[in-house]
């Protein structure tokens, strides 16, 4: 059992970007970069969900099984590594858009993953969040 939880860290993705406490104004857009570090484990990644829920009124980061709040992204993941030496993992950015009439305060961007591990092909499901500003 120890192996999966190491083969399950090694796949795990980060967000490059924004970085917490970023303040974004609502109405525009915000590059996020979700990062994928090379492994030697073999991975399929099956999809990925890109949301922004409001902490006005509850702790942030929310706590699970509280949802995912406005979703702002939900598709393929195809993380790729840079074309010219950059030094960053392989990644893959989104350009999405902030809805206008979302709350100002605080807010957690929550990134939602799902891959295959391995030969055996094993599910794993992970959440990631940054808390940022939106103004």
């Amino acid at each position: 059992m120890p192996l999966l939880g190491q083969i399950a860290f090694s796949q795990s993705i980060d967000i490059g970007a924004p970085t917490p406490q970023t303040s974004v104004q609502a109405g525009s857009s915000l590059v996020v970069e979700i990062d994928k570090p090379d492994s030697l484990t073999g991975s399929t990644d099956v999809s990925l969900i890109i949301s922004i829920d409001s902490c006005q009124n509850a702790p942030c980061p929310t706590p699970v099984g509280q949802g995912m709040g406005t979703v702002l992204y939900n598709g393929p993941f195809n993380p790729q590594f840079d074309s010219t030496p950059t030094g960053k993992p392989p990644h893959q950015n989104f350009t999405l858009f902030i809805p206008a009439t979302f709350p100002k305060g605080p807010a957690e961007l929550i990134v939602f993953h799902k891959a295959l591990v391995g030969v055996s092909q094993e599910p794993l499901t992970e959440l990631k969040d940054v808390v940022l500003n939106i103004v």
